[in-house]
């Protein structure tokens, strides 16, 4: 997996969460982010395509990070010119081919489709990382400025 680059880090976010990878804390955090759009006055269209996007994130922890046990997902998120990036972290095996998932494969392809830039790697802490970006000034189709 490529390294990402850390002049792109989040320099200080504006909102950190670390929960054990476990089915519910996944809507624990969809929770949070209701919570932080409201807080950064984030347009009801972008925030509803970000929900979706972190808790497509965080399912794919909880289902394929640890397969031996539980461990920790890590969520951080900040706001930059306009763009919100959000972070899900966890120190479990990487995003690797499954045989017996459980699920269609279906998270990181709709991921892709909803947030403006995808990234997957490792963090320099050997954590796997999938950093999401959103352009929150941008309108939905159709939709008229």
């Amino acid at each position: 997996m490529p390294r990402h680059d850390p002049d792109q880090e989040l320099l200080t976010p504006d909102f950190e969460l670390t929960l054990p990878a476990r089915a519910e804390n996944v809507a624990v955090v969809r929770h949070a982010f209701g919570g932080l759009g409201d807080a950064l006055d984030v347009p009801d269209h972008a925030l509803a395509d970000v929900k979706l996007a972190v808790t497509e994130a965080c399912t794919n922890v909880v289902v394929h990070a640890y397969p031996d046990g539980e461990g920790s997902m890590a969520v951080s998120a900040g706001l930059r010119d306009g763009a919100l990036t959000v972070i899900v972290a966890d120190e479990g095996r990487g995003i690797l081919p499954r045989p017996d998932s459980p699920g269609l494969g279906l998270g990181l392809p709709l991921i892709a489709t909803l947030a403006s830039s995808l990234e997957l790697g490792t963090n320099d802490r050997e954590e796997t990382e999938v950093r999401m970006t959103f352009e929150l000034d941008r309108r939905p189709e159709g939709d008229p400025a």
